[in-house]
């Protein structure tokens, strides 16, 4: 990434090292990597190429979603944002998505296919911020919707980081559907482990509530709110938060007391289960392992 990365613009240098040193878990290359080796590709150059483009194209949506949120820090740190304004965010997530592209074509084993892949994504990512917003307005987000957004913003990538790693080393057709089923059910369960996150708070979590404040209704509240005869109220509320901070607690009460948040986990289980799952077609390695464990660590994580 540093290598791809690497300008003799100054300040383009400058952020860009800013930028990776905050840089976060890595989880998506390291569902890449973990793909290719459990297609018995190990320390495959490749593989790295995919890992890459994964983490530069996420890292670009960041970017650029810093600027729609106007959020002011990230992983901790302030913004590019917060520290120089909308238009040199959206350049930065311009330039790094460029150079994922140009990782992608820097690929021997069919770097067409691997466009599609990630191109399909893109195409997700927008569709999806773009639903979300369209469902905050109106404050109607079922399951249904709900699923759609999460699969789009969240389990796409991973199912790409999963999917394009195995197209990348040459796997047979098997192993490429096997885990691009796995990528997707990971992706959801991450998402889902998210929301649950944001009634829920913890220890070492983001603090409860940032979601509900932007009008997002997730899992939990979708679950509280099945066949509640209060679903018009408890909406109106959601509808309201903007002029009534307060309602916030309201709605986070009301999805604890109608057990939102065991709805969700149980939705969450399911989606770790059939992510194990669709491990099976796999060779057993060591990688197939640490597969596995990653999809019951989210399942389990407190962050």
């Amino acid at each position: 990434m540093s290598t791809l990365l690497s300008s003799d613009v100054q300040l383009l240098e400058s952020i860009n090292v800013s930028v990776l040193q905050s840089g976060g878990k890595m989880v998506r290359p390291m569902i890449a990597l973990l793909s290719a080796g459990a297609c018995g590709a190990r320390d495959d150059e490749e593989a790295v190429k995919v890992g890459a483009t994964v983490e530069l194209l996420h890292n670009a949506t960041l970017l650029h979603d810093d600027v729609v949120d106007g959020s002011p820090e990230r992983r901790g740190a302030p913004t590019v944002f917060s520290l120089l304004g909308g238009s040199p965010a959206v350049l930065l997530g311009d330039y790094w998505l460029s150079k994922a592209v140009d990782a992608i074509l820097s690929t021997k084993k069919d770097p067409g296919a691997l466009i599609r892949i990630f191109a399909d994504t893109i195409s997700n990512l927008s569709t999806g911020e773009m639903l979300q917003m369209e469902k905050a307005i109106g404050c109607d987000t079922t399951e249904e919707d709900y699923l759609r957004i999460i699969y789009c913003k969240t389990a796409s990538l991973f199912e790409a980081a999963a999917r394009s790693a195995a197209v990348a080393v040459g796997a047979p057709e098997p192993l490429v559907e096997a885990l691009t089923q796995y990528g997707a059910a990971v992706g959801y369960a991450f998402q889902i482990k998210d929301d649950i996150l944001d009634y829920s708070g913890g220890p070492l979590g983001k603090p409860a509530g940032i979601d509900l404040a932007e009008k997002k209704i997730t899992l939990p509240l979708i679950g509280a709110l099945q066949d509640s005869p209060e679903e018009g109220r408890i909406r109106d509320l959601v509808r309201g938060i903007d002029e009534n901070p307060d309602n916030k607690e309201a709605v986070r009460a009301f999805v604890i007391d109608n057990k939102g948040i065991e709805y969700a986990e149980k939705r969450l289980a399911s989606y770790v289960e059939s992510a194990v799952l669709a491990l099976s077609p796999l060779p057993e390695t060591e990688e197939k392992s640490y597969l596995a464990d990653l999809a019951h660590y989210f399942a389990g994580r407190d962050k």
